[in-house]
């Protein structure tokens, strides 16, 4: 075998690891739907489905280490908008409240029940993976359920999974 494909058979892989960890934060690009449109993909009440950015399984992360997840002491609520709120715009601002935890800005396996990021779901869709409390979400007209959870600095569930209680909001 030739230096060069020698070379490219540790090197291809190394590079795609480092890329791979360095999207790993990156927000979803997804645009919310309307609650009527995605009735399907669950009620009003269920938790999320397993449904995200390519590459996103609910529960599971590539850095994850096998056995249970711990338990967070996080509580997190949506602040804004309030349930049953009226929108106008093409966006809506969410502003989101986190006790008993912080947010930290680096994707990282030493998973601290107290750090995490926020994920945010708009009908049952993660349409976010943050790094903050306050966001700017593109919106249409139609009528939405908003729901946050808390998640460990490995962007993966805490057990028991630390959700908000779900915001409804209708954008004219």
């Amino acid at each position: 075998m030739s230096y060069s494909r020698h070379m490219r058979k540790f090197l291809i892989p190394l590079v795609l690891l480092i890329v791979t960890a360095c999207s790993a934060g990156a927000p979803a690009s997804t645009v919310p739907v309307p609650a009527s449109a995605a009735a399907s993909a669950g009620a009003p009440g269920s938790a999320p489905p397993a449904s995200g950015p390519p590459g996103w399984s609910p529960g599971v992360s590539a850095a994850a280490p096998s056995g249970s997840r711990p338990s967070s002491p996080a509580v997190v609520t949506i602040v804004e908008p309030v349930s049953g709120a009226s929108v106008t715009g093409t966006t809506v601002h969410v502003i989101i409240s986190l006790t008993g935890a912080t947010i930290v800005p680096a994707t990282t396996t030493n998973i601290r029940p107290d750090q995490g990021h926020v994920h945010l779901y708009v009908d049952n869709n993660l349409v976010s993976m943050n790094y903050g409390l306050e966001q700017d979400l593109p919106v249409q007209p139609g009528t939405y359920v908003l729901k946050a959870e808390f998640v460990a600095a490995d962007h993966a569930p805490f057990n028991p999974r630390v959700w908000s209680p779900e915001v409804y909001f209708t954008v004219r």
